[in-house]
């Protein structure tokens, strides 16, 4: 793990370093002009790729080494020292790699030379000629994205019943939403990009059913598409209660980019919000809307926000958060019904309300799944190859329940999703990797940014390391001894130490 350094105090590696100049540390941040460069030592090798993330342009000098490749302590981008690649989500575009020459006992960098995808691991004659992916979220897209990378020339078809191309959904609830963020940057890839490398993209296009015995999927319209291979990422649906009012044109559920515009129009002559729910998209929903300028106001049946996932603790420093912002919340409460211009509690408060937020959380969408016969407990049941009960169908991300420490778990994470995808696509080539990732996931609560790593759905000791009031902390999640999880608020690096330390590898 590297210590962060400042352009005043790093090389200009066209003059060059020496091993010297690394201290103790694997990896020293230099500059080639005003580029940043990363070098990073491999044995007695060193290496150099760009040192900025593409996700989100985090610092790689800032993060891990984990053999030969580097991760990102913003999101835990995994890439490739020697090829520069993306190796793991949420990162899809390679970094810039640069050639290192030896010149006495001084390591220069002075030439930039393209990245290359890593090599081939599976015999393309032994590739599926069609794949199918059922759905357009982080997994379906992953999964295509590896499919092409990796060399896949067959006949590759995405159908998706969202209306835009796959996006960056967790910018959805916090940048985008809040105005920070331009559209532009929401698509994960353009649209030409998918007729460039040859995807047949079918949007507004939900699957009505799939014939498992007769390898074909049947859309709406009645078209059948035969496949070898079928990936079916399906998703999550945003849970929706039987509350009057509910159906009114102000009130909205957050999970598509139409979703965003929708709430980002309605918010632009209002001066009210009301949000139900303080799970994590409830409360960045609010965040988001409170920098939009309008008076939010969160009602949830909890007593605390977040208690369930994070402690109590946790919990109660978010919500302060929020209410430094200006937020107000009715906890152990719920809305009753909703007007026009206004909601009604069940303890009869009323609230003014130009905008509606049903932020009470999502259900995996497994109508497919069970009437295509694939085995389902709380989610459709995958190997840690990611395949189904039916041997040529995969599922990856929110609709997958996989094996993970000894027990079965389903995780709606964004970075999971991603990932599972980009495993299922290898494996559907015939590459035979296990999913192992440690789960991940980030959120942001005006200036407290939070990191969790693991996978507590019960603990019976919680550990706090530092102030989290300070936005300085680290929480760690026990069972009988045995840590499971770990929270981190203003610790980028330590989340992932704690990964690699918990769990041998993120």
């Amino acid at each position: 793990m590297t210590t962060p350094s400042t352009q005043e105090n790093t090389p200009d590696l066209t003059k060059g370093v020496t091993l010297a100049d690394f201290g103790t540390h694997r990896m020293l941040r230099g500059f080639v002009g005003k580029k940043q460069v990363l070098l990073a030592r491999l044995g007695e090798e060193v290496v150099a790729i760009g040192n900025q993330c593409t996700h989100y342009g985090g610092r790689l000098d800032r993060g891990a080494i984990e053999g030969e490749t580097v991760r990102c302590p913003l999101h835990h981008a995994l890439f490739s020292l020697r090829s520069g690649e993306a190796l793991g989500a949420p990162a899809f575009d390679p970094v810039a790699v640069w050639r290192v020459d030896l010149e006495g006992n001084r390591f220069v960098v002075r030439e930039q030379i393209d990245p290359q995808p890593e090599p081939e691991q599976t015999n393309a004659a032994d590739h599926p000629q069609r794949i199918i992916i059922v759905g357009g979220g982080a997994a379906g897209f992953a999964a295509a994205e590896m499919l092409r990378r990796r060399g896949y020339q067959g006949k590759l078809t995405m159908f998706s019943s969202e209306a835009s191309a796959p996006i960056d959904r967790p910018n959805l609830s916090k940048d985008y939403l809040a105005g920070t963020a331009k559209e532009a940057w929401m698509p994960l890839r353009g649209e030409s990009w998918y007729a460039e490398v040859k995807i047949d993209l079918h949007l507004a296009s939900p699957v009505a059913r799939i014939d498992a015995d007769l390898r074909e999927v049947i859309t709406e319209d009645g078209a059948r598409h035969g496949y070898d291979r079928l990936l079916l990422a399906t998703g999550a649906e945003p849970v929706h209660l039987p509350i009057p009012g509910a159906d009114l044109p102000h009130v909205h559920t957050l999970r598509a980019i139409a979703d965003a515009r929708a709430i980002i129009t309605r918010a632009e002559g209002a001066k009210t919000a009301v949000v139900l729910g303080s799970g994590f998209i409830g409360l960045e929903t609010a965040a988001a809307l409170t920098k939009r300028g309008l008076a939010v106001q969160v009602v949830s049946l909890d007593a605390r926000p977040l208690e369930r996932i994070l402690g109590a603790e946790l919990g109660d420093a978010i919500k302060a958060r929020h209410e430094v912002a200006g937020t107000v919340f009715h906890m152990g409460n719920s809305i009753a019904t909703i007007a026009a211009d206004r909601v009604v509690l069940a303890d009869g408060t009323d609230l003014p309300a130009d905008l509606v937020i049903l932020g009470v959380g999502v259900r995996p969408r497994l109508a497919l799944a069970e009437a295509a016969g694939l085995t389902l407990d709380h989610g459709v049941v995958v190997s840690d190859r990611l395949q189904t009960s039916i041997p040529d169908i995969y599922a990856a991300g929110d609709i997958a329940r996989w094996p993970w420490k000894g027990d079965m778990v389903r995780i709606e994470h964004w970075v999971v999703a991603t990932r599972q995808g980009q495993i299922a696509a290898e494996n559907m080539l015939g590459a035979d990797k296990p999913y192992r990732d440690v789960p991940f996931f980030w959120s942001a609560h005006h200036d407290l940014r939070l990191q969790y790593v693991g996978h507590a759905q019960t603990w019976d000791e919680i550990a706090i390391d530092g102030d989290i009031a300070a936005a300085d902390a680290m929480i760690s999640y026990r069972q009988a001894g045995r840590t499971l999880a770990v929270a981190t608020v203003g610790r980028p690096q330590m989340a992932l130490a704690q990964a690699r330390a918990m769990f041998g590898a993120v």
